[in-house]
């Protein structure tokens, strides 16, 4: 079904609500994403889990004219979602720049019991500041946005597995955003450092990440209290819409376990 609630700034966040069950599992897509990446997920788990799929304001059905982009502004979306499903159990699940912002919005809704990460988040001690964004990426997104989406990107995104037709839908998606919103969605993300709200963590938080970069077990331990991650072989970033039947039944495994 869908349905919308209002962020803390008046946006109108989109969502989707669908399934059954006591325990609610919010889906958060990553940059430039939408509530369709994580169909395969519904579909599979809806049976067993009340099931929401979220649209982050300036993505999808969602509002796009928010003026301060934050990360406490999308946390605050997810929980304005959060608070209208009125769940008292609820895992989030955030792929790409939400694993970020998953984590600031845990610790403003105490419903949630556990974080899922996609992909996310593989190096705490590895941070990338506003600068080091400016420098690498977004200069590229200002100069020639096209370019960027079709011959730099898919450097660090996609494996040579990957599905043509992946990056294809991707790659479309991306080029409906103009250059300077594709900036403003993703700048949040090198505004701050997640270390410290990792510490803040006090629930299990647990990985599905791509074995195309490694996962630093030791240095995310040092700031989480409860992590473990799973590697899924011969995929790039989107790991439930390159392989989605696999990712699928990691994924309800570790659920499972958490519960």
């Amino acid at each position: 079904m869908e349905k919308y609630a209002t962020s803390s700034d008046g946006q109108k966040i989109h969502y989707r609500e669908s399934g059954k069950g006591n325990i609610s599992i919010i889906f958060v897509h990553g940059w430039l994403g939408n509530v369709d990446w994580w169909i395969t997920q519904v579909d599979y788990l809806k049976n067993q889990f009340n099931i929401i799929q979220i649209d982050l304001a300036g993505h999808g059905k969602s509002d796009k004219s928010r003026q301060n982009w934050t990360s406490e502004q999308y946390a605050d979306d997810i929980k304005a979602v959060a608070d209208q499903i009125d769940s008292q159990d609820i895992i989030l699940v955030g792929h790409s720049m939400s694993g970020a912002y998953v984590l600031d919005a845990s610790l403003k809704i105490p419903a949630v019991k556990a974080l899922i990460l996609v992909d996310t988040l593989k190096d705490l001690d590895e941070y990338f500041n506003e600068e080091m964004a400016e420098e690498f990426l977004f200069v590229h997104y200002r100069n020639d946005y096209k370019n960027a989406v079709e011959n730099i990107l898919p450097q660090y995104l996609f494996v040579e597995s990957t599905p043509g037709t992946v990056k294809d839908r991707l790659q479309t998606e991306f080029l409906q955003n103009t250059p300077e919103m594709a900036i403003n969605l993703l700048k949040p993300l090198y505004k701050r450092d997640f270390r410290n709200v990792a510490k803040q963590i006090q629930i299990p938080v647990r990985a599905i990440n791509s074995d195309g970069s490694p996962t630093n077990t030791e240095s995310n331990r040092k700031y989480f209290k409860d992590f473990d991650y799973i590697n899924m072989a011969g995929v790039g970033h989107y790991p439930m819409l390159e392989k989605p039947d696999e990712f699928n039944i990691i994924l309800e495994d570790v659920i499972k376990h958490l519960i």
